[in-house]
């Protein structure tokens, strides 16, 4: 990514005749007390922002504005998982809509590039980017207007696109199918007991995420044991939720399934079938037992994700009852501090 001096304020000078914003400041919120001002865009998970700065999953030194005096014209910040912990994710990249697609470039790459040369160490891989989009953005005029704006920054800045999901949601009083007598299902024992099953699902897997993984040059094993150690050994919902799918006669190991509640929602947050026992349907059962296991303990909802051209999975959350109710999209950048990577 290319970035700017690393200074806590940017004022484009009334004299650069380029500026399209010639007033143009650029800064942190000087603490949660600027939340306000922060919320006059928005955004889908505006409603968590204010939790997320108390437990510390976000601070106000990666909460980053672009004012032209009182107008709020940009707004940018990071989030990690537990308080503590260094940016994993840049989430929120807003533009004001009034702007011209010009201005929005403008303001949207100096904003990122100010803001990342203060937060990201220098010669270190950015945190990728992560959007919530309604699922028909691209027929809502305004909306894809907006979301195009944003990418071009993000591409300006260095990124490309990894990957667009479908956002699932399974409600309350949708049928759960019952077990098919094809499987039984016991606990996840220990770590090794779901990163030996997690390995082998890696190997050819249509998700996105796992694909770099593999293309970084993390084995499968090193590839399953980062996911198990990053993302599933962090929640804290129940492990007797955890499931490893077995044949009834031999005992032999089919899939898993993780239900879980992670900060925010319930979740099947890993489902899989080890390609020996691909190509039979298991895969309908596996997911059916980890919506029984949620579905049990009255959730309000269960959220799940998918990538967009993994078709037979979200196929099987179809089957399942998941409605689509919005899609993601998530941009990376493969060369620390390199522009155009």
């Amino acid at each position: 990514m290319t970035t700017s001096p690393s200074s806590t304020t940017s004022t484009t000078s009334t004299t650069d005749s380029a500026a399209l914003v010639p007033g143009l400041v650029i800064r942190p919120l000087a603490g949660p007390e600027e939340l306000d001002l922060f919320l006059r865009l928005s955004y889908s998970l505006d409603h968590e922002v204010a939790d997320d700065l108390a437990t510390g999953r976000r601070v106000p030194g990666w909460m980053w504005v672009a004012l032209d005096g009182d107008r709020l014209l940009g707004r940018l910040s990071w989030w990690t998982n537990a308080a503590g912990g260094a940016p994993q994710v840049l989430d929120f990249l807003d533009l004001a809509p009034e702007l011209s697609e010009a201005e929005r470039a403008e303001v949207g790459l100096r904003l990122l590039e100010t803001a990342s040369a203060a937060v990201v160490p220098a010669g270190t891989q950015p945190p990728e980017f992560g959007r919530f989009m309604p699922a028909d953005w691209r027929e809502r005029p305004e909306t894809r207007s907006l979301l195009e704006s944003v990418f071009g920054v993000l591409v300006a800045a260095g990124a490309r696109p990894l990957v667009e999901r479908l956002r699932l949601e399974w409600r309350p009083g949708t049928p759960v199918p019952e077990p098919k007598g094809r499987l039984k299902f016991r606990p996840v024992r220990d770590r090794e007991d779901l990163v030996a099953l997690m390995t082998p699902v890696m190997e050819g897997t249509l998700d996105a995420h796992g694909q770099a993984d593999l293309a970084s040059g993390l084995s499968a094993r090193e590839a399953a044991e980062q996911h198990y150690d990053e993302e599933l050994a962090r929640y804290a919902s129940p492990r007797e939720w955890w499931r490893v799918a077995q044949l009834p006669e031999t005992g032999e190991p089919v899939g898993f399934v993780v239900p879980a509640r992670n900060n925010y929602h319930h979740t099947i947050a890993y489902v899989g079938v080890l390609p020996a026992h691909r190509g039979h349907g298991y895969i309908d059962d596996v997911l059916a037992e980890g919506t029984r296991v949620l579905a049990a303990v009255d959730v309000p909802r269960i959220r799940a994700a998918t990538d967009l051209g993994n078709v037979p999975m979200a196929a099987a959350f179809a089957r399942a009852g998941y409605v689509t109710f919005e899609r993601a999209v998530n941009y990376v950048w493969d060369t620390p501090g390199v522009a155009g990577s």
